[in-house]
């Protein structure tokens, strides 16, 4: 499956964005699909995913209650709909796809798109 992640951009710290990620090649309910995140200088976290077999989305503590991750299957893409946005979540966010078990470890996804830069100014 390729990804293709998109609507990232510059915003106001308490401001909002919505991130797109449109697949090609598969289905999202073939795949365990997870959003992600890297800053300069630091790992690739995790911020929100949901299993293939469906449920609710998981999420990072530092997102929980801001940012939201929802699909639309008939267009087979993913949103990462952010709210009340922070300096501390610029970074250039990923979406990734895996058939494996598991869900928060970047590891595990063998799929990745190449990120969208996010940055929340003061």
């Amino acid at each position: 499956v390729q990804l293709q992640a998109s609507g990232g951009g510059l915003v106001q710290a308490g401001g909002s964005l919505k991130l797109s990620c449109a697949a090609a090649g598969g289905t999202f309910n073939s795949y365990t699909m997870g959003w992600f995140r890297q800053a300069p200088g630091r790992e690739r976290e995790f911020v929100a995913a949901r299993r293939k077999s469906g449920g609710s989305a998981a999420y990072a503590d530092s997102v929980k209650g801001r940012f939201t991750m929802s699909r639309d299957s008939a267009k087979n893409t993913l949103y990462l709909e952010m709210n009340n946005l922070k300096p501390e979540d610029t970074a250039v966010y990923y979406c990734a796809a895996t058939r494996v078990a598991g869900l928060t470890h970047p590891s595990i996804y063998d799929y990745w798109g190449p990120g969208t830069q996010v940055t929340v100014s003061n």
